[in-house]
Order: structure tokens, then C-alpha cells, then sequence
């Protein structure tokens, strides 16, 4: 399984499984760094067969939890949002973080769909960008060889 983090203390989390297909998302409001420090370790350790932790975002609250990735034993990859965004999203389509922010919110509305959960009633901005994280990082290892046509950009 692959955990995907859109970083900061309100973070979206994003569960893959080999398969390639997303599993679970959700937002996660920790509110402060201390918080952070206690609920990594616990989300990693509460998340089954977990063996990659893939994080958009640095600073401190990434160092918190690739230190709690790496007591886990997981193996991790960090990324900048301009490395998934360059894979999934269309220049044209990012041209502002305000529009990039959109087309990603439809993007992993596509992909919930094609892995079988059931539509969002809201889907957070955090939410949506760990999903596409996630889906970046499952093309990146070779979970999947290529988008699902149900997910490909229009």
C-alpha cells in the first residue's frame, strides 16, 4: 500500500493499493506541530500493509513525517506539487495555483470514480491534491503502466 500527503498541519491523505486503485481519502486538520508530531506516527502505524509514503511539500512538517516514515520502516519519496502537476495536468491548466486547484479537484473526482468509492458530497482542495499524488506516484513505480482512460485529462 502507498500513503500519498498533501503536507501541512491541514493535510489530505490519499491510500493506494497495489492494484493501483485508491482505497480511502480523506482531509486531516492537525492544528498545530505537536499535533503533527503525534498523529503521523499513529496514521502510518494504523494503515495496513503500508510500505511507501509518498509526500508533496518540505519544511519541518515534512521532516516529521519522513522521520516517522523512516522509524516505520517505509520506504518515501518527496515531491514538489510541480512534478505530479507536469504528469496530470495540461499547462494550460495550471497557469494559476487557483486553476491548477480546480482541474486537480477534477481530476481526483475521475479517479474515485474509477476506483469504485462513492462520489464526495466535498472534496477538499488537500484531499484532491493528495489523491493526485498518490496517482502520480502509483505511475511513477508502475503500479499502473499508464492513466486508466476513465481517468485521462480531456
Amino acid at each position: 500500500m502507498l500513503l500519498a500527503v498533501d503536507n501541512g498541519l491541514k493535510c489530505g491523505l490519499a491510500l493506494y493499493g497495489p492494484d493501483g486503485r485508491l482505497r480511502w481519502y480523506r482531509s486531516h486538520n492537525f492544528g498545530s506541530a505537536a499535533r503533527l508530531k503525534q498523529g503521523a506516527p499513529t496514521i502510518l502505524r494504523e494503515t495496513p500493509e503500508l510500505s511507501w509514503l509518498v509526500l508533496e511539500g518540505g519544511g519541518a512538517l515534512a521532516d516529521t513525517w519522513l522521520r516517522a516514515a523512516d522509524r516505520a520502516k517505509l520506504q518515501t519519496m518527496a515531491i514538489g506539487a510541480e512534478t505530479w502537476r507536469e504528469r496530470l495536468l495540461y499547462a494550460r491548466e495550471q497557469r494559476s495555483g487557483l486553476q491548477a486547484k480546480g482541474h486537480a479537484d477534477t481530476l481526483a473526482r475521475r479517479v474515485i470514480s474509477w476506483s469504485g468509492l462513492a462520489r464526495p458530497t466535498a472534496l477538499r482542495h488537500d484531499a484532491a491534491e493528495a489523491i493526485l499524488v498518490g496517482l502520480w506516484a502509483v505511475l511513477e513505480l508502475g503500479w499502473l503502466a499508464q492513466l486508466p482512460p476513465e481517468i485521462r485529462r480531456g
